[in-house]
């Protein structure tokens, strides 16, 4: 029998919390210019081995970033190569006869800028829409965010009663906002499985966003998935723990609308903002899922694309010691007064 959870009430005061943290339509975009270390050691190869075949993330310019001075360290030739399904860059290097460890590093400067789509039209979007194929893509299901009976079923669920796509969408963050918990305890979450999210009801910005994509797909609304790096919001320079993803839905007659969903989550007063926007302490380095990179990995396609794939002899390999840093090479060109997110 299949099983849906029931739909939670915000309370009021979390409805008042939210509300109280709308920005004015006008504010200034904020920027922030930093370097970004990303280096990583293989280690413990097996003797014997011949080759070990290593993929990194390569990071590119956007509407929303701009990527420069970038410097690549590897033991061997490198090449950047783009997947031409994605868009995604990387650089990959092979080291034949490995000597132990096999060391690599990435450094570049990002000048990001806050992303905001908030003018939404009073329509909600073109009803009934005929998305193009490099669109329309962004409706598929994907190995651990299939669009199943169950999930149909959840996501009519969550929507009913929703005419326009901008509140079918709405509704469904409202929705992964109240019912998950950011909650890394244990083990299963990360892997942005639905399922898990929907069972568990628990875990991180993979978890979140997969259970978000997936039921607004299930809707008819293309959803695509990001991913990269956080920086703390204070200025300065540090480690970074790991990666940061969020997502993007697409509204007809309006275009691409950003949410962070996990990060509204952690940061209540802040939800409001994340729909329809994302703050300038972040890199993307790679979009979506299911992942064949360039050339083509030996193992199956990857979940997701952020740390460095390694195989050795054709056989994934894990025993990869990463470390992240950044380092702010500019104060914010937000003026002081500059509402907080």
């Amino acid at each position: 029998m299949m099983r849906i959870p029931k739909l939670a009430a915000l309370a009021p005061a979390a409805v008042l919390l939210f509300a109280a943290v709308a920005e004015p339509a006008d504010a200034p975009l904020r920027s922030r210019k930093f370097q970004f270390d990303y280096t990583a050691r293989v280690d413990e190869i097996p003797a014997g081995s011949s080759k070990v075949e290593i993929w990194v993330p390569y990071p590119q310019s956007d509407e929303h970033q701009v990527i420069s001075d970038v410097r690549v360290n590897a033991p061997a030739k490198t090449e950047v190569l783009k997947d031409p399904a994605t868009g995604n860059s990387m650089v990959h290097f092979v080291v034949e006869k490995p000597q132990q460890p096999v060391e690599f590093s990435l450094s570049f400067a990002v000048d990001r800028q806050e992303y905001v789509r908030k003018e939404f039209p009073k329509s909600g979007g073109v009803a009934c829409p005929t998305f193009t194929p490099e669109i329309a893509r962004w409706l598929k299901p994907e190995k651990l965010v299939p669009l199943s009976e169950r999930i149909q079923a959840l996501s009519k669920q969550v929507t009913e009663g929703k005419e326009t796509d901008l509140a079918r969408a709405r509704a469904i963050y409202d929705y992964v906002v109240q019912l998950m918990s950011y909650d890394k305890s244990g083990t299963g979450w990360g892997n942005g499985d639905i399922y898990w999210a929907c069972d568990a009801k628990r875990g991180n910005c993979t978890d979140f966003h997969a259970l978000f994509i997936g039921l607004v797909r299930a809707a008819g609304i293309p959803a695509k998935f990001e991913i990269g790096f956080p920086v703390p919001p204070e200025k300065g320079q540090g480690e970074i723990g790991g990666y940061h993803c969020w997502a993007e839905f697409y509204l007809a007659g309006y275009g691409w609308v950003p949410v962070d969903a996990s990060e509204a989550k952690k940061h209540l007063e802040k939800k409001e903002y994340f729909f329809g926007a994302l703050d300038e302490n972040r890199v993307q380095l790679t979009l979506g899922r299911d992942l064949q990179l360039m050339p083509p990995q030996a193992g199956e396609p990857l979940n997701y694309f952020v740390y460095p794939h390694v195989e050795i002899d054709g056989k994934q390999y894990k025993g990869i010691t990463k470390k992240f840093a950044y380092r702010d090479l500019e104060a914010s060109s937000a003026p002081a007064s500059a509402p907080a997110k």
